[in-house]
């Protein structure tokens, strides 16, 4: 009996082990959850018993320098569900999933799988205007369906639509910036969600009488740019214009830029897209088969086109704009002057024959010309006195060896000779065997322009909170030194000249000095040229660096000097006009100048009184009806009164009322010089519009057109010799 007592003992004081051990595990189970993860479970419980949904904040603005709207928030609304509410509020899902995909345009089985999801919150569309939220609004308040919600949102809008496409960026679905701007900038522009709480039960459905609560969002910062954005229409059309009229296949690039401050006024790149549209087929593609962002594939076909920055992106030979860094760095060193003589023969090197590229040699010259002339043997001759490493001392000085910083995504970098040999060197004093990026390119010719000082090109003026109030500013920065103030003179007025009396004369202006280089290069791929010139304006008190470059030409001619030039002169000519720098005319600009007058009114006159008027404005008249009678009236007269006209022109007197006006067919004029093209038209009773000098290559109205007696023809000249 004393052995099977001691035996139960045993077993009791067990069982009251083991229930102490267990009431102390509960307890420190119970202490564990209270102070290690109360918070953390409390946190859990007001999430489940609240529903949040997101107020977005309104993205900032981005402006142009000017305060001028480059991109916006637009205010739209989101459609969203609780799909546990629906389910009790004991309507169809199949009636509420049809009436949805009625007024969202929508799949109605995929709309109907979201509302079977045993969730809080779906989406069903997002970002839809408001006139349609006001559908879904009143579509749900008719058929008493709960738990449908329609809250504000905001969607990107680009009133320009493909302005300066590659420089702004886009945005995705969730308003988070993925190109250009609007994704470098994406921390200042975003600003802070909000949420939208409402109480729910343990069921996830939303409790009776609840009030929703509501934590605001923070809107985002506006970035100002450097862009211009009249500049910036003015370089896109000028560039629009070139590639159809020298049938470019392969897109160009112009970069306007401020060298005293490195402001980027103007950065255009093509082919580009429209920002608001910015997944749609380019017109390059089969667009019957384009899926767009649902298509890896078409989103990779975008990057590589149209969403592609060439100015930063893509790298080419510089031919012979990089002259320039060669001609400045053999400045600098006091190795020539601008009228040391030089001459042009042939430069044998490691088996190589360098020549000038034209078939007969300028021959002996001062070096200034040969800027001018922009003869190869003439810059193999001037490196091989810097040798390798003072050279290329020069051009990692100029910036070529390293990213200008400039803010976008994806810079990338030209190929330099890391291991130069003399024949590296030889070619490279003419801009072939070593790429470079436009970026690059212009930001190297500021320091010619503002006297030695090498800018760090700048996208980003500044940012604005919504008050307009600066938050932050971004100053402009000089990365170093290059040259000194004598030699950026002395190589400006080298480059004017080039301009004036050199291979870039068709990129001269009229009462503007440009001074600027023209540039041919070809790929070692597949044979492909490029012609570029890059300007600065005016030459006395620059204001403006400009580059032009034209990928594949296909057209007539391919050579910098031929179509890149004008492009250049036409954009210097009006950027400078937009910004009211005055012009002031040469006498060689004068002497090639007519005065501009308008037509007075001459009708009701006699051919006698009506030819002293036209002659008191330098215009010529041709009588159509009673020519021998001075004393007839004129009854019409063409061109029409207060219509412009240059000194010379002719106006048709009629002196009868004709029933149509009399029409002729306009000659060919192209291939002629100026005098010929206005004696050509004149003996036809046509007027002429002149732009540029040389010889004509373009006319506007096509010969054999009948147009109008009286009517001004617009036909383009440009220099075809020494053009390199």
């Amino acid at each position: 009996m004393a052995g099977a007592s001691i035996t139960t003992k045993k077993r009791l004081l067990f069982i009251l082990l083991c229930y102490f051990l267990v009431v102390v595990a509960l307890i420190g189970r119970i202490a564990y959850i209270q102070i290690v993860q109360g918070d953390e479970l409390q946190k859990k419980a007001f999430q489940q018993q609240q529903m949040g949904r997101t107020i977005s904040p309104a993205r900032g603005i981005i402006y142009d320098r000017n305060g001028r709207e480059l991109a916006i928030s637009a205010s739209v609304e989101t459609i969203s569900v609780n799909p546990n509410d629906i389910a009790k509020s004991g309507k169809s899902l199949d009636m509420i999933a049809e009436g949805l995909s009625d007024i969202l345009n929508l799949n109605k089985e995929d709309v109907l799988k979201k509302l079977s999801k045993n969730t809080q919150y779906e989406y069903i569309k997002r970002r839809v205007d408001k006139e349609i939220g006001d559908k879904v609004r009143e579509w749900a308040e008719k058929e008493n369906i709960k738990g449908i919600y329609i809250d504000e949102d905001t969607k990107r809008f680009y009133p320009g639509r493909n302005l300066a496409c590659q420089v702004i960026g886009f945005t995705d679905i969730d308003n988070r910036g993925i190109e250009g701007i609007e994704a470098v900038m994406e921390k200042y522009l975003k600003g802070v969600p909000g949420k939208i709480l409402s109480e729910m039960d343990a069921g996830g459905r939303a409790l009776p009488f609840s009030v929703e609560k509501r934590i605001e969002a923070q809107d985002g910062l506006n970035v100002v740019l450097t862009i211009d954005e009249t500049i910036q229409y003015i370089a896109q059309n000028i560039l629009e214009t070139a590639i159809n009229d020298y049938k470019v296949a392969g897109g160009g690039v112009i970069i306007v830029m401020d060298p005293r401050n490195g402001d980027i006024l103007a950065m255009v790149s093509k082919p580009d897209y429209d920002l608001n549209d910015p997944y749609a087929p380019p017109p390059f593609v089969d667009a019957t088969t384009w899926r767009g962002s649902a298509s890896n594939d078409d989103v990779d076909i975008l990057r590589q086109t149209v969403w592609r920055n060439k100015n930063v992106m893509d790298t080419y030979e510089p031919g012979s704009t990089f002259k320039t860094i060669t001609s400045a760095a053999a400045l600098e060193e006091g190795i020539i002057t601008p009228d040391t003589p030089v001459n042009d023969f042939p430069v044998k090197l490691a088996g190589w024959t360098i020549s000038c590229w034209r078939a007969n040699p300028h021959g002996n010259e001062t070096f200034r010309e040969g800027v001018y002339n922009s003869c190869n043997p003439v810059f193999v001759k001037i490196a091989q006195s810097l040798g390798i490493d003072r050279f290329y001392s020069y051009v990692r000085a100029f910036g070529f060896f390293s990213k200008t910083g400039i803010e976008v995504t994806k810079e990338e970098i030209g190929v330099v000779h890391e291991k130069p040999t003399e024949i590296d060197m030889a070619v490279a004093s003419f801009g072939q065997r070593l790429t470079v990026t436009p970026i690059q390119m212009i930001t190297s010719y500021t320091a010619i322009a503002n006297g030695g000082k090498l800018m760090k090109p700048r996208l980003v003026k500044e940012l604005t909170d919504s008050e307009g109030n600066i938050v932050k500013k971004f100053e402009p920065e000089v990365v170093r030194t290059v040259i000194s103030e004598q030699t950026a003179s002395t190589m400006l007025n080298i480059l004017e000249g080039v301009v004036s009396e050199g291979t870039g004369s068709n990129a001269y202006v009229k009462g503007y000095r440009v001074a600027g280089k023209t540039g041919t290069s070809q790929t070692t791929q597949n044979n492909v040229y490029i012609a570029s010139f890059v300007a600065i304006a005016p030459a006395d008190n620059p204001v403006i660096c400009a580059l032009v470059a034209l990928f594949d030409p296909r057209g007539e001619s391919y050579m910098g000097g031929a179509i890149a030039a004008p492009t250049a002169g036409k954009l210097v000519e009006e950027v400078l006009s937009y910004l009211g720098v005055e012009r002031r005319y040469t006498e060689k600009d004068k002497e090639m100048m007519l005065r501009e007058v308008y037509v007075p009114e001459v009708r009701n006159m006699t051919v006698a009184e009506a030819a002293k008027k036209l002659a008191e404005y330098g215009l010529k008249y041709r009588v159509e009806g009673d020519a021998n009678n001075k004393d007839a009236l004129v009854l019409e007269q063409t061109p029409l009164p207060n219509a412009i006209l240059t000194e010379k022109s002719l106006v048709i007197l009629y002196t009868y009322k004709p029933a149509e006006q009399t029409k002729v067919a306009v000659p060919n004029v192209l291939n002629k010089t100026i005098d010929e093209a206005t004696e050509a038209l004149e003996q036809v009773g046509l007027n002429i519009k002149i732009s540029g000098m040389g010889i004509a290559v373009k006319q506007y109205v096509q010969p054999g057109e009948a147009v109008p007696l009286g009517e001004v023809i617009a036909v383009d000249f440009q220099h075809v010799d020494n053009i390199e």
